[in-house]
C-alpha cells in the first residue's frame, strides 16, 4: 500500500498538523500508562482475576460499558423519499436518496456521521472433532462442534464509552494506495507509479463526494470502510489457544476475530440498484442461477468510489517504539476475559459472553455448569464436576472413528 497515515495523536510516528486531508473526529484522551510491564501467563495457567489488572487500566475500561449511541443519520434523509438498511446477515449499511446522487454537502455529511459508528470487533474461539456416524445405514464423518464462544471487543475502543471518547479518524485513501477511485478495478492516483511521489496533494473528503456527485456513471457507489487498526491478533490468539489447549481439549481450535458493521455503501438511485436491494429479486436470481449473469454485470457496470476509510484505533505507536492504547492492552483484555472463556468452553457453550459470564467466572469458577445445575441436587453437582476434572485430565474433545 502507501506511505503510512498521519496519526491523530500528538507525538506519534507520522503525526502532522499540516494535514488537510485526514479528518480528526477523537476527543483528545487524557495520559495513559504504558502496558510493557504486563507479566506473561504461562500457558497451563487461568488468567487471574480482573481486580489482579492495573487500576489506571481497570478505571478506564468498564467491564462491559454502555456504548455512546448518537444518531447517525442526517436530517436531510428523512423525508421519507430514500432507502436506509442494514442486511442482516453481512451488517452492511445500505443509502440510496436522490440527495446524496446531487448534493456533495449531504454526502460528506452523512458520511462523516457514519464514520461516528464503530466498527463490532469480536474474538471468536470455536472448538470442533470429527467423529464416524452411522445414518441410515452408512457410516459417515461428521464434524461436531464442541464449544463456540465470542467476547466482543468494541467497548475497548473507547477511552470513554460512555461519552463516546475514541481515537477514530475519518481519512481519504492515500495517492499510492490502489483503490476504487470511480473505476470498476483498483488502481493508484494518475501519474503515480508504486512509490513514486507526486506533488499534488490527495483530495479531501469534500472533493471526493463532489467528484461522485459529478460523475455522469449510470450506477456507481460511494462506500465508507470502518477498520479496527494497532490490535495484535496473532498475540491474542496465541494466548486463547493456550488458554484452550490447558483444559487439555484435544478436538480443533479455530480462533477468528470477525468484525461487523464495517462497511457503508451509498448507491446512485436508480433501477438497477433498486433491484440489487429488493430481497425477492435478490432470492429469485439466486435459486434460478440468474447470479451467474447478474453479477458479473453488476461488477463490470458499477462504477466504485472506494476512498473513504475510518480508522478506530486500538493502539498506537510512538515515535520511541512505546505502544500507547486508548483503554486496554491484548494482555489485560486475556487478563478480564480468560476465566470466563475457560469455563464456557467447559461448559460446551455456544454464544456471545457477557457481563454475567464476568460474575459468574469471578464468584464461582471451580463449578463448571453452574447457570445450568442452580438447584440440582448436590450429587448430580459433583458427579458432572467430578466428569469434567477426568476430562481435564485425561483428555477431551478429540476425534473419534
Amino acid at each position: 500500500m502507501g506511505k503510512p497515515t498521519a496519526s491523530p495523536i500528538p507525538g506519534i510516528a507520522g503525526s502532522s498538523s499540516s494535514d488537510a486531508d485526514a479528518v480528526s473526529l477523537h476527543t483528545q484522551p487524557g495520559d495513559r500508562a504504558f502496558d510493557d510491564d504486563v507479566p506473561e501467563l504461562q500457558p497451563d495457567d487461568l488468567p487471574p482475576l480482573y481486580t489482579d489488572i492495573e487500576p489506571n487500566a481497570a478505571a478506564n475500561a468498564p467491564l462491559l460499558p454502555n456504548i455512546h449511541q448518537p444518531d447517525y443519520v442526517t436530517d436531510a434523509l428523512r423525508d421519507g423519499q430514500g432507502l436506509h438498511e442494514i442486511d442482516a446477515g453481512s451488517t452492511v449499511e445500505f443509502f440510496m436518496h436522490p440527495r446524496l446522487d446531487n448534493e456533495p454537502g449531504v454526502l460528506e455529511k452523512q458520511i462523516r456521521l457514519s464514520a461516528e459508528k464503530p466498527p463490532r470487533s469480536f474474538v471468536r474461539i470455536r472448538g470442533t472433532h470429527t467423529q464416524m456416524v452411522e445414518e441410515k445405514g452408512k457410516r459417515e464423518k461428521k464434524t461436531v462442534t464442541d464449544f463456540d464462544v465470542s467476547v466482543e471487543l468494541t467497548p475497548y475502543l473507547f477511552s470513554d464509552a460512555t461519552r463516546g471518547v475514541s481515537w477514530k479518524e475519518l481519512r481519504t485513501v492515500e495517492n499510492q494506495e490502489k483503490a476504487r477511485r470511480g473505476t470498476i478495478l483498483r488502481k493508484r492516483a494518475p501519474g503515480v507509479k508504486r512509490d513514486i511521489e507526486i506533488t499534488e496533494p490527495k483530495p479531501t473528503l469534500a472533493e471526493w463526494c463532489h467528484r461522485y456527485c459529478a460523475s455522469h456513471a449510470g450506477v456507481k457507489s460511494f462506500v465508507l470502510q470502518r477498520r479496527v487498526v494497532g490490535f495484535d491478533h496473532k498475540r491474542m490468539k496465541d494466548q486463547l489457544e493456550a488458554l484452550v489447549r490447558g483444559t487439555n481439549y484435544r478436538g480443533n481450535v479455530d480462533i477468528t476475530f470477525p468484525v461487523k458493521d464495517n462497511i457503508v455503501i451509498v448507491y446512485n438511485e436508480c433501477r438497477v440498484n433498486r433491484w440489487r436491494l429488493t430481497p425477492w429479486i435478490v432470492w429469485l436470481c439466486y435459486l434460478t442461477f440468474l447470479w451467474l449473469f447478474t453479477w458479473p454485470f453488476l461488477f463490470f457496470r458499477t462504477k466504485k468510489f472506494e476512498v473513504a476509510m475510518a480508522d478506530w484505533p486500538f493502539s498506537v505507536t510512538e515515535e520511541n517504539g512505546n505502544k500507547r492504547y486508548v483503554s486496554m492492552s491484548e494482555a489485560h483484555i486475556y487478563n478480564l476475559w480468560g476465566r470466563a472463556i475457560s469455563r464456557a468452553v467447559l461448559d460446551k457453550r455456544q454464544g456471545t459472553l457477557d457481563q454475567a459470564d464476568l460474575i459468574a467466572s469471578q464468584t464461582d469458577p471451580s463449578e463448571p455448569f453452574g447457570n445450568i445445575l442452580e438447584g440440582a441436587p448436590r450429587f448430580l453437582r459433583e458427579g458432572i464436576n467430578a466428569i469434567t476434572a477426568v476430562n481435564r485430565q485425561l483428555g477431551w474433545g478429540g476425534d473419534s472413528f
